[in-house]
């Protein structure tokens, strides 16, 4: 046996445990990761501008594949540190848990609490240089990721140790940094997910100038909305038909937090809620949305009972029916915030649940007290007692998709194909377009960890219809009785029964809504199911290339090319046109084998963006859905090589 001794334990120094688990501070070393080195920096500008010490902040893009960050705020401290006896932007930069957040002195509110985040932008760089402007002077400093004499690598060291560059009027931090290769490969920024990202801050921060270069391209956008949250409802809104022509907007601040809320109702039927902490997005929602939540229900039936809509004899409605069509974003900063987790998705700070429950009791009695609101009023209560009907009338459909397993539920017998282990973290469910794959699937499927659903036509799509409607339909009831989770607030993922529901559709139009609105109830419905990582989309082979002694599948039009030249002289190609021209071997091989297929996984990155995006490719507006096609849509592309190779060319 080997000895374990105390020169066996591994002090690691600096930033080096950054390099070794950077999973651990950033999530991920893929593109997720890249954008989080980004927003590390931006936040700490965002937060110089959210407590009031700076209007602009500029990202720029250039052509190496580095970043630069530039706000106006008061600069990163340059003097010396009265312990680490180093300048303190030396600090900030090459020491975890280090910064001006860890008391309120400086930043009442902010939504960098760890100390974490320059330093493992910097960790995680070839190189990083920053300049600061402040008390009428600029400074500039240099790190870098090297490798030693023994090849290991010091990570975000002092190149150029703390200098000044003569004086200046301008103020404020400028950050440029290279993302190491060596982490995360040859991925590169993108420029729309930072656009959204920085777009969704405009919103957040009313008058913030938010400027976005990319010198690669030569693209530039610029955001600043003076109505802060309120023009960020109606952006996620555009599309729907909305009951009111203004949404409601109030704001108001305690010792505890400052709030801002801003919702209207639309003729939709699905609850939207959008929150944010120190400008940081709470996608579980937390205190403040249960807050909030509680005080919409008690001002809406006490204003029910007070005039008429609701009798004596009747009960209250429930909250559920007072936010059916509802939209509304919440913005609160709060100090001492207690996020639960290190990713910051939801709010676990106890007194924030009294504190916006006060707050919308407060300003919606308010609001509904003036004369001139009383036609909002009865729309959204009207509203509400039309819901309260049809969750009474869904009540008998939602305790039937409670019932387990599936003999008798939905004549799941003949339809679905389950498999033998009920372990649900080895099992998978195949949602099958059509008999004929299904079939194949079927046949050619592991029994043992892989179950089969086919569908025998499009299920609802559940974006244009109320809940009793959808649970009406035949394909809806067959894909929750086998999920075994349960729907909405009803809703389980502790029983789910297939720790990966994959969809698998043909790769034409009609596969492709069926996607669509398979994604849409998911989301809709379960969206539990997409924020927990268990929704994957099969893709299926679209060429086969081939000759006698030679076979491959090509899954992509790029990929072709390449596949015939391996081929060589004497090939062949086979497109599939659907998953119904594989026999149960070739499905097996190309789409079903964990060794050899390839799935995507369904996430939701931006919540606001994911909401405005289904109601636009979902929902009833035509007009929307056209002027997005048009915005976005290239139909000049033409496939040179599907011509070259005798295939008929996509446009």
């Amino acid at each position: 046996m080997s000895n374990y001794e105390a020169k066996d334990i591994v002090l690691l120094e600096g930033l080096d445990a950054v390099r070794l688990r950077p999973g651990m501070y950033i999530g991920t070393t893929g593109q997720k990761g890249l954008h989080h080195l980004l927003w590390e920096i931006v936040d700490n500008s965002i937060d110089e501008i959210a407590n009031g010490f700076g209007d602009t902040i500029k990202v720029t893009l250039h052509a190496d594949g580095s970043a630069t960050v530039c706000d106006n705020g008061r600069g990163i401290p340059v003097d010396e540190h009265p312990t680490a006896h180093v300048s303190a932007l030396q600090v900030v930069f090459t020491e975890l848990h280090a910064g001006g957040k860890f008391n309120n002195s400086n930043y009442a509110y902010s939504g960098g609490l760890h100390g974490v985040g320059a330093s493992v932008t910097n960790a995680l760089s070839r190189w990083l240089n920053v300049t600061v402007c402040k008390n009428k002077t600029k400074y500039y400093m240099e790190f870098e990721s090297y490798a030693d004499a023994n090849g290991k690598i010091k990570s975000g060291a002092v190149k150029t140790p703390l200098k000044e560059l003569g004086s200046t009027t301008d103020r404020g931090t400028t950050v440029t940094f290279l993302p190491d290769d060596r982490v995360f490969g040859e991925l590169t920024f993108e420029f729309d997910i930072i656009a959204k990202r920085l777009e969704e801050l405009a919103f957040l921060n009313k008058g913030l100038k938010m400027e976005l270069l990319d010198e690669r391209t030569g693209k530039k956008v610029h955001y600043c909305y003076e109505g802060g949250i309120k023009d960020f409802l109606m952006y996620v809104d555009k599309g729907k038909n909305r009951l009111f022509s203004t949404p409601i907007y109030f704001s108001a601040e305690t010792e505890v937090l400052k709030a801002e809320c801003a919702l209207e109702y639309t003729d939709g039927y699905t609850e939207n809620c959008f929150s944010f902490v120190n400008n940081i997005p709470t996608t579980e929602g937390g205190m403040h949305e249960t807050g909030f939540k509680a005080g919409l229900t008690k001002v809406f039936n006490e204003y029910a009972r007070a005039n008429g809509y609701l009798k004596e004899k009747d009960s209250n409605l429930l909250g559920e029916d007072y936010r059916e069509g509802i939209s509304v974003i919440i913005a609160v900063k709060m100090k001492n915030v207690q996020f639960e987790g290190q990713t910051k998705t939801k709010l676990g700070n106890p007194e924030a649940k009294t504190e916006l429950e006060n707050i919308t009791v407060k300003e919606l009695t308010k609001f509904f007290k003036d004369k001139s609101n009383e036609k909002i009023a009865d729309v959204i209560i009207n509203k509400a007692k039309g819901a309260a009907k049809s969750r009474e009338a869904a009540k008998h459909a939602k305790e039937i998709t409670r019932a387990k397993n599936s003999a008798d539920n939905f004549n799941l017998v003949g339809k679905l194909a389950s498999c033998t282990s009920r372990k649900g973290e080895l099992c998978e469910l195949f949602i099958v377009e059509g008999d004929s794959a299904g079939g194949s699937a079927k046949m050619g499927r592991d029994r043992k960890t892989q179950a089969i659903l086919p569908l025998r036509g499009k299920p609802l799509n559940a974006e244009k219809k109320r809940i009793d409607q959808v649970l009406a339909n035949e394909e809806i009831q067959t894909i929750i009785s086998a999920l075994e989770t349960g729907i909405q607030e009803d809703f389980n993922i502790d029983t789910l029964r297939y720790h990966k529901v994959i969809i698998l559709s043909d790769a034409d139009q009609d596969g492709m809504h069926i996607r669509s609105i398979l994604l849409t109830f998911f989301y809709r419905y379960m969206r539990g199911l997409i924020t927990s990582g268990h929704v994957f989309v099969g893709l299926p082979p679209l060429y086969k290339v081939y000759k006698k002694d030679y076979t491959e599948y090509v899954y992509s039009d790029k990929e072709l090319p390449e596949a015939i030249a391996r081929c060589g002289k004497g090939y062949s190609i086979q497109r599939y046109k659907g998953l119904g021209e594989m026999n149960p071997e070739q499905l097996w091989e190309t789409t079903m084998d964990p060794n050899k297929r390839t799935l995507m996984q369904v996430t939701i990155e931006d919540a606001a963006q994911a909401e405005k995006m289904v109601t636009v490719w979902m929902g009833d507006n035509i007009d929307a859905r056209k002027e997005y096609i048009a915005q976005h849509a290239n139909f000049d592309r033409t496939d040179k090589f599907a011509e070259e190779y005798g295939l008929k060319a996509s446009k």
